[in-house]
């Protein structure tokens, strides 16, 4: 079953599977009220997302036109939607006027309350703040209801394992429901009855799962995101708004700022599917080696997977340009065959670096990196970097490509392997096209072959970049031969390429 739940996950964007969760919590909710187990009318809900939904998008346009941004038409929607579930429906014109005045804050928070053009705060989550505080109306957070739970539980324990932000949603949790118990203790209440009542008649879950993961306002780095859901969790007895909007202070604190623009330099093709796309800086960009960023890509009639990507930085920190490496398919999306037409000069947005796929700090630590296809990107920029820093340590790479003509980036890895003793072990999966004079290996690779290859693999750390199913079946095999978790780490970022 997890299998089946990781294959769909895998398949759609972080983005749009938030936009279809709330798109089903929205619809959910329009049953029960049909049915008259909410207390507003189901048409009032549908006309008040669809008010949201066309305000949000019309202030948006106004807002990156007047700023001359790029802009990304999920977001939009998302925030419209999460102001739908947590407003109660208008039912008249002054109910209407309010939905109107927060869709415009929200969309004008992104633009207007920015620095280097990375906006600080949760925009639905300032729009009801700023409300409450200047029209002394704000968020019902009806969405938090026993009748909704189920629905809320299921989209978001989704959306938290595609990001796998379990450990923040967790410290959340455990905070607010610490000092929220304290609380009732002091007060001389009894712990399990209100644990049960702020799960079901509050909306933690929903607030934890869709907006505390917001990810231009969470930290990227694992430990401030442990940190920002206990702070979130600790302010939990403030309005909800008011708590999320001082973590995202903290996050921006101890987060990467700069959001950049960047000018396509030129496209290299590296093989008959694969391209890298290089791009001119005005000023080097401070990232450790084998970190991503998010990609934005403005485009027409955006299919399913929508105008934003995570892509691994290819390039080296010691490097005047950054680079991306991308494999195109038959059935490429919108978003890739727009950035293949792309001409030189052209412009697309990188924001929100991160990743903790990067070399272990102590140099004396024995590493094995594993590749399939173009999972070869952070291992361009780590090995990059030690030729540049002239920087010896002890590395295996194996490299597993379909075809000889797919491999990528030898050069680097050939002058790694002369200059700084860095083991290269190419492997070719199509034994019916293997050339004549192929000194590499034949086959997939799998447990004989690490063995053979790594003969000591047990004091190494394996570094796994792929495919899903390889890396899922890499995991498999390193535990299979007895190595610990603390001996793998696993490339990854919150989607697909």
């Amino acid at each position: 079953m997890l299998k089946i739940i990781d294959d769909f996950l895998n398949g759609i964007t972080m983005y749009r599977l938030v936009l279809y969760t709330l798109i089903f919590l929205l619809l959910f909710a329009a049953t029960l009220s049909f049915l008259g187990i909410l207390s507003f009318n189901f048409i009032s809900l549908l006309f008040s997302a669809a008010f949201l939904v066309a305000v949000c998008w019309v202030t948006n346009t106004v807002f990156a036109k007047v700023f001359k941004s790029q802009t990304n038409l999920e977001s939009v929607y998302i925030s419209a939607l999460i102001l739908a579930l947590i407003i109660t429906p208008a039912r008249n014109f002054e109910d209407a006027l309010f939905l109107a005045g927060a869709a415009f804050l929200s969309q004008g928070s992104k633009y207007i309350l920015t620095i280097n053009k990375k906006h600080i705060f949760n925009p639905a989550a300032f729009a009801v703040f700023l409300t409450a505080i200047t029209l002394n109306k704000s968020a019902s957070w009806w969405v938090g209801n026993p009748w909704m739970m189920p629905a809320v539980l299921i989209g978001g324990l989704l959306v938290v394992r595609k990001i796998r932000k379990f450990g923040m949603v967790l410290t959340f949790f455990a905070a607010a429901l610490v000092f929220t118990v304290g609380f009732s203790l002091l007060k001389g209440g009894t712990p399990l009855p209100f644990i049960q009542e702020v799960v079901l008649n509050t909306p933690i879950l929903f607030f934890s799962f869709i907006m505390l993961t917001e990810p231009q306002t969470t930290p990227p780095a694992k430990k401030f995101q442990i940190i920002y859901g206990g702070l979130v969790g600790t302010l939990y007895f403030l309005p909800l708004e008011t708590a999320l909007l001082v973590g995202n202070i903290f996050s921006y604190i101890v987060s990467p700022k700069r959001k950049l623009l960047l000018k396509l330099k030129k496209k290299i093709q590296t093989s008959p599917d694969s391209y890298d796309f290089v791009f001119s800086l005005d000023k080097k960009i401070a990232f450790a080696p084998g970190q991503y960023l998010e990609w934005t890509l403005a485009h027409k009639d955006p299919d399913s997977r929508g105008s934003r990507r995570y892509f691994t930085i290819a390039a080296s920190p010691t490097e005047d340009e950054l680079r991306i490496g991308i494999k195109f398919y038959p059935n490429s999306s919108s978003f890739k065959k727009t950035l293949l037409s792309l001409r030189p000069g052209a412009e697309i947005i990188a924001s929100s670096l991160a990743g903790e796929f990067t070399l272990p700090k102590d140099p004396n630590r024995k590493l094995c990196f594993i590749a399939g296809g173009i999972g070869i990107t952070p291992y361009r920029s780590m090995i990059k970097y030690l030729l540049d820093r002239k920087q010896k340590r002890d590395i295996v790479l194996l490299y597993s490509n379909k075809l000889a003509q797919d491999i990528v980036y030898k050069d680097i890895f050939d002058a790694a392997s002369k200059k700084l003793g860095i083991k290269t072990v190419y492997a070719l999966t199509d034994t019916a096209s293997v050339p004549a004079k192929w000194k590499g290996r034949v086959g997939y690779l799998d447990a004989n072959a690490i063995r053979e290859e790594v003969p000591d693999w047990k004091d190494r750390i394996f570094y796994l970049s792929g495919p899903h199913s390889m890396v899922d079946a890499f995991v498999t095999t390193i535990k299979g031969m007895g190595l610990s978790d603390s001996q793998i780490k696993v490339d990854f970022f919150p989607g697909y390429a």
